[in-house]
């Protein structure tokens, strides 16, 4: 697997435009002994035949097939550009990776960065990198955050609290005692106080001092009121990154369709899924087709974007599952995801789609994928 090195990671970037910012990186790799001098021009005839930007601020240009005798060892070169690099409209790319590969090893490369860099928050955490430290352990997936905490750890029912304050230490002293939250934490959140959502339901929210995104519940043994309020429950929310958004999304949603009722009616083990956390990614019941990958070097930057750019004509909800790989269904629209699958020749590609247009999406990206997604024979 890539481990970056602190010495693969440049800060403080400057470049006119995305070419500069190629020659930029390509020189990187040159002067490590990783490619030859001539490598910065198959990086920029791949750019010429498909952008490679990969979204969330990040772009990993890299050679064309061809050039790969140019290559003298596998490894990569980060160049971060606080200002930004215009990539092509609407996109501004911050980080450039610039990938250097002797085979299909560019495949294990992209796919690893593009799961640490589907982080939402991770992007972001790139984008304001300050020291090459953080940037590295970032790429690395050293910093990447843990996923939303709420299970049974954060869950209480049935607790005899007869006034707020005591609501709010059960509330903190979950998230405590599950590792979320510091001791200034929990000082923040008793001496806050929390805010009538409605419906019985009472929300506090803390960010500092955490370690972890995090939700916690707890329901009341019996409802009482406060100044005219009624209390059934209260919802706490420790945030560090921007994981518990579905959770408000969904609290908020409950709230103005007056279903906050399930919330005190509902079993324990329902919770998690009742407010929107961590679902589990499943393709939608549709037409369903199954391809096998004909490119020589898998999907690789320009047939994945190619593959995207076919799917993307299309309005039905489209998914996609290497069924030779993890077999996990991921939106087949987003170029993050596809490439993520880590997909080589011969894999082969599950789709679903559901909508209007499935059975003609369905047969226009298997005429796709058997043309070669804009690649020929040895490309």
């Amino acid at each position: 697997m890539l481990t970056l090195q602190q010495q693969d990671v440049r800060l403080g970037a400057k470049a006119t435009d995305k070419q500069d910012a190629i020659r930029q990186v390509a020189a990187s790799l040159t002067e490590a002994g990783l490619v030859a001098a001539g490598y910065v021009d198959g990086m920029l005839r791949r750019e010429a035949q498909t952008a490679t930007y990969l979204g969330s601020g990040i772009a990993i240009p890299h050679g064309t097939t061809d050039t790969r005798d140019q290559v003298r060892q596998t490894g990569v070169k980060v160049l971060h550009f606080a200002d930004g690099v215009e990539w092509a409209e609407g996109q501004k790319a911050y980080v450039v990776i610039g990938i250097a590969a002797k085979s299909d090893e560019h495949l294990g490369i992209l796919r690893q960065l593009t799961r640490v860099l589907s982080d939402d928050s991770v992007a972001e955490q790139l984008r304001a990198a300050s020291s090459v430290e953080t940037l590295t352990a970032l790429l690395n997936g050293e910093q990447q955050s843990q996923p939303l905490l709420l299970d049974a750890s954060t869950l209480l029912d049935a607790f005899p609290a007869r006034d707020l304050l005591t609501l709010q230490a059960a509330a903190a002293g979950l998230l405590a005692n599950a590792g979320a939250i510091g001791a200034a934490a929990v000082h923040s959140v008793v001496t806050t106080d929390p805010l009538y959502a409605g419906q019985g339901l009472w929300l506090a929210r803390v960010a500092e001092d955490v370690s972890r995104t995090a939700v916690a519940l707890v329901r009341c043994a019996a409802p009482f009121d406060i100044a005219g309020q009624a209390v059934q429950g209260m919802v706490l929310i420790a945030a560090c990154d921007s994981q518990h958004q579905p959770v408000l999304s969904a609290l908020i949603e409950a709230l103005a369709g007056q279903r906050i009722e399930a919330l005190w009616r509902a079993e324990l083990a329902a919770i998690p899924a009742l407010l929107g956390a961590a679902p589990q990614i499943v393709a939608p019941a549709g037409h369903e087709a199954t391809f096998t990958i004909i490119n020589p070097h898998g999907l690789h930057a320009r047939p994945s974007a190619m593959l995207v750019k076919t799917v993307k004509e299309f309005e039905s909800q489209i998914w996609v599952a290497n069924l030779d790989g993890d077999a996990k269904p991921v939106n087949a629209k987003s170029l993050m995801k596809l490439v993520s699958l880590g997909v080589r020749q011969g894999h082969r590609l599950h789709f679903t789609a559901d909508g209007s247009d499935a059975p003609l999406a369905l047969e226009k990206i298997g005429q796709a994928i058997a043309d070669g997604l804009g690649e020929g024979a040895g490309e």
